[in-house]
Formats: structure tokens, sequence, C-alpha cells
């Protein structure tokens, strides 16, 4: 059964010596199919993703697949913990081939919400470009 639920998005990238993080709460969808969550919510102005529907597709501690649909920018990003795999990143200038490496994926998530910690490292033509860390909560929503 699909639920509203808040969603508090944190991510922390690694490219220089500080790290540059970003934080986002919105509202969105949860629910579990044949043993798979999946954690679903419309990007806004602030992401620069406006119009776009973006879902994570959590199957455990192995694999989170991150579907952006819709609006100018489409993706498929696949974090597979000790994996690299290549994947085309849509962006309003063009398409771009980008290698993505799983270093860690870490999942609370129950059939009420819970936490999912991810890092990874993208590259472009196999150089290294930038570390990635994502926290996501998921909470049913405050009843007014």
């Amino acid at each position: 059964m699909k639920k509203d639920v808040l969603i508090t998005i944190k991510g922390i990238q690694y490219q220089d010596e500080e790290p540059d993080t970003v934080e986002l709460t919105t509202v969105g969808r949860f629910y579990r199919r044949d043993g798979t969550y999946y954690i679903s919510y419309d990007e806004s102005e602030a992401t620069g993703f406006e119009g776009s529907k973006t879902t994570l597709k959590v199957e455990g501690e192995g694999k989170v697949t991150m579907l952006r649909r819709g609006g100018a920018n489409s993706s498929q990003l696949i974090i597979e913990k000790g994996a690299r795999h290549q994947c085309l990143y849509d962006t309003e200038y063009g398409s771009l081939m980008l290698g993505i490496s799983g270093s860690r994926i870490v999942s609370s998530l129950g059939d009420d919400g819970g936490e999912l910690n991810f890092k990874y490292t993208l590259d472009i033509n196999a150089s290294m470009a930038v570390e990635n860390e994502v926290i996501i909560n998921v909470r049913e929503c405050p009843r007014s």
C-alpha cells in the first residue's frame, strides 16, 4: 500500500577540501512491492529539476536505482555496492555517460519508513569527478 510520507534528503559532495552539503524536505510516496522499497517524489524548482519525478528503488543493502523522468532531464543511476555501472544522464545541454561506483549502502527501511544512506563516486570518461553521499529519511506525514 502506498503511503504519503515526509522525505528528508541530505546530499553531501566531497570534491575539494570542504564538503558541500544540501538538504531538502519534501512530501512523496513510499511503498513496498515484492520485497523492494520505493521512494518517489516530485522535483521542484529548488532542485533544478522542476517537472520531473524521482523514484528510488531500494533492493536491501545491495542496490539502489534512482530514476528521474519527465521535465527536461531524464536519468537512471544504478548504485550497487562494490560495482561500477555506466549510466546515461540527460541534461538540458545534452547527454553524458557517467560511471557510478557504489561504496556503501545501508538501509533501515521498513514498512513505516526509516533511513537510507548510500555513497558513490561519479566518473566521466573513467576520470574521477566527485564522491557523493546521500542520506534519506522517510517518515509518515504528520496529521493536521
